[in-house]
C-alpha cells in the first residue's frame, strides 16, 4: 500500500492540472492558482516520497509525464488562449484572418512542453541538472502573467493583454522549453553555501521578491534563475 503512495500523489497532480483547466473556462483566475500551486507540490513530493518508501518504477516515471503533460502542458496552452480571447484589444483585431490564426497559435506552448517532456524522458544529461526550463516553471509565469493582468498589477494589465505581447510571451516561452540551456537543480548537495550558492541565493531572493511583487516577482525569478545558471553552471558529474 505505501508503494502505491506515489503514484496517488501524481494522480493528485494530474486531478488539480484538470480543476485547473475547469477553473480556466469559468474564469475563475484564483482558483487556478491555488490548483497549480496544489500540482506543485505533489508533483515536487511525488519523487521524494517514491525514493523513501522505495517505490521508483518505469511505471511511475510515464504516469509523472502523463501527469505533467496536462497541468504543465494543456493548462498553460489554455491559458494563453483565454487571455487571448478576452484582450480587449483583441477584439478590435478579431476581424483580422492573422488573429483569427493567432489565437490558436497560444497552443504552441502546449506543443513545446511535449517537447520538453518527451526530450526529459530519454535525455541522460538531465539527471541533476535540467537542459532547458522545466516546464512547471513556465507554467507558474503564465499563471503569474494570468494574475497580473486580472489584478491590474503595477497598471501593466493594458501592456500584458496586448495580442502581440501574448504571442510574443508564447513563443519565448516555449523557445525556453527545449533551449540546450543548462540550467540548475534546486535539489541541495549539502547544506554548505559554498557548494549552493545559486540554490542560496535563488531561495533568498524568491522569499524577498514574493512579498513585494506578489505575482509580477514570478517572471523575475525565473529570470533570476536562467542568470544564476550560466554564472553557476551546474556540474557535468
Amino acid at each position: 500500500m505505501l508503494k502505491q503512495i506515489p503514484n496517488m500523489m501524481t494522480i493528485g497532480n494530474l486531478i488539480c492540472g484538470c480543476l485547473a483547466i475547469v477553473s480556466v473556462f469559468h474564469g475563475q483566475v484564483n482558483y487556478v492558482a491555488i490548483f497549480v500551486t496544489g500540482a506543485l507540490i505533489l508533483d515536487f513530493l511525488d519523487g521524494f516520497v517514491a525514493r523513501m518508501v522505495n517505490a521508483q518504477s518505469e511505471m511511475g516515471k510515464q504516469l509523472d509525464s502523463l501527469a505533467d503533460m496536462v497541468t504543465f502542458g494543456v493548462l498553460p496552452g489554455m491559458i494563453m488562449f483565454h487571455l487571448m480571447l478576452k484582450s480587449n484589444y483583441f477584439a478590435i483585431y478579431e476581424s483580422r484572418l492573422i488573429f483569427k490564426i493567432f489565437k490558436y497559435y497560444m497552443f504552441v506552448v502546449t506543443a513545446f512542453s511535449c517537447l520538453r517532456l518527451a526530450k526529459f524522458n530519454i535525455d541522460t544529461r538531465q539527471t541533476s541538472s535540467f537542459i532547458g526550463v522545466p516546464t512547471p516553471a513556465i507554467t507558474m509565469v503564465i499563471v503569474s502573467l494570468q494574475l497580473m493582468i486580472f489584478h491590474n498589477q503595477l497598471g501593466l494589465q493594458a501592456y500584458l493583454s496586448h495580442p502581440w505581447v501574448l504571442i510574443g510571451i508564447a513563443s519565448l516561452c516555449s523557445a525556453l522549453l527545449v533551449a540546450e540551456l543548462p540550467l540548475i537543480s534546486l535539489k541541495f548537495k549539502n547544506f554548505r553555501f559554498t557548494d549552493n550558492k545559486a540554490q542560496y541565493i535563488l531561495l533568498i531572493s524568491a522569499a524577498v521578491m514574493l512579498p513585494i511583487l506578489k505575482f509580477a516577482a514570478v517572471p523575475g525569478i525565473i529570470i533570476l534563475y536562467i542568470l544564476l545558471s550560466l554564472i553557476y553552471p551546474p556540474s557535468k558529474a
